[in-house]
């Protein structure tokens, strides 16, 4: 089972993906030639194709009389460019706005109010890692049956919807914060034991730990129309639970009348445990395949169930025994 891990990317690295090779800056207005898909600064390509029919890269010929015929305007690529640099957007839109104040006499009524500069970042949905973003925490309610009556019957919903307000807490975070951040603090703040862990979730999908704040927004759309809506639920944190041996069960209803000796404790060891289907309930008695016998207590007295009868290998020869060097005999009783 392979882990995940977190892996950050510098935008150095990306920037092949990001620039421009005829100006050598991030895409302005990113322009992809239909022929290769090679994407450049609009005005950059568009002053190029003038004096050349041929793509500056792989020189393809982009159209023998009109190139600007196969050149289209590539706004996804735009997007993710204004997204990865930070405050490209907030200049580009700083500068047309100072090119057309300093040109009063250029024309900009025909213009879109991204040309002339006159789109905000909360607009154009480009969030910064200092931007502070207001959401909204509240616990999360997986009873899916009651929200579907609730929605059936006006007087329930608008009870619900009283109920969603009293328990949700509002909180300004900046959009760098992670999720892990948030967990803690939520920790922290409710007093939640560490034997319990809490989950950050957005609707009904729990969200990782190395989540910031901004990729939640980007990831499922936020359109800044009111708080970002968070969740989260506090769940028992999964333990290994010891699992008794069978044996060492019916030895516990037995009262513990008989010792184990040694074999008998290999035979408790986890390795020794035969696999099974289901195990006995605790008041079940066991026998164990690996004790030769077990004592039982009857009317009081302990008796022994006598062992089975074996021929002895040796007959009734004497053991001779070596203690501290001398050699000593012992007879069968």
């Amino acid at each position: 089972m392979t882990m995940h891990r977190t892996t950050r990317i510098k935008i150095t690295e990306l920037n092949p993906h990001l620039m421009c090779v005829l100006c050598g800056g991030y895409f302005i207005d990113a322009t992809t030639i239909i022929e290769c898909l090679h994407s450049f600064c609009k005005m950059c390509i568009v002053r190029y194709l003038e004096t050349s029919k041929y793509c500056p890269i792989c020189d393809v010929p982009v159209h023998k009389t009109k190139p600007l015929l196969n050149i289209r305007s590539d706004k996804t690529l735009q997007d993710i460019v204004y997204k990865l640099v930070p405050g490209l957007f907030k200049n580009e839109m700083k500068r047309r706005r100072d090119f057309y104040a300093a040109h009063p006499s250029v024309d900009a009524t025909t213009r879109s109010n991204e040309d002339r500069g006159e789109v905000a970042d909360e607009d154009k949905r480009i969030i910064t890692d200092d931007e502070i973003i207001s959401l909204s925490i509240e616990f999360f309610d997986n009873n899916k049956y009651v929200n579907n009556m609730a929605k059936k019957t006006g007087v329930a919903e608008d009870k619900q919807s009283k109920e969603q307000v009293n328990n949700k807490r509002y909180l300004q975070c900046p959009a760098a914060m992670t999720i892990m951040h948030l967990r803690k603090f939520l920790r922290s703040k409710m007093d939640i034991p560490c034997t319990y862990q809490v989950e950050v979730m957005y609707e009904d999908e729990p969200l990782k730990d190395y989540y910031t704040l901004m990729d939640v927004a980007y990831i499922y759309t936020w359109r800044r129309n009111g708080p970002l809506p968070l969740k989260y639920r506090v769940r028992p944190s999964c333990k290994k639970l010891k699992m008794s041996h069978p044996q060492q069960e019916g030895q516990n209803s037995t009262g513990r009348s008989a010792e184990s000796d040694s074999a008998s404790d290999k035979a408790c060891s986890p390795a020794g445990v035969p696999s099974t289907s289901s195990l006995p309930s605790p008041g079940t008695p066991v026998q164990s395949p690996h004790l030769p016998h077990i004592s039982k207590p009857v009317n009081g007295a302990s008796a022994s169930a006598p062992a089975p009868t074996r021929p002895f290998p040796f007959g009734n020869k004497p053991r001779k025994a070596s203690l501290n060097g001398s050699s000593l005999s012992s007879g069968l009783a």
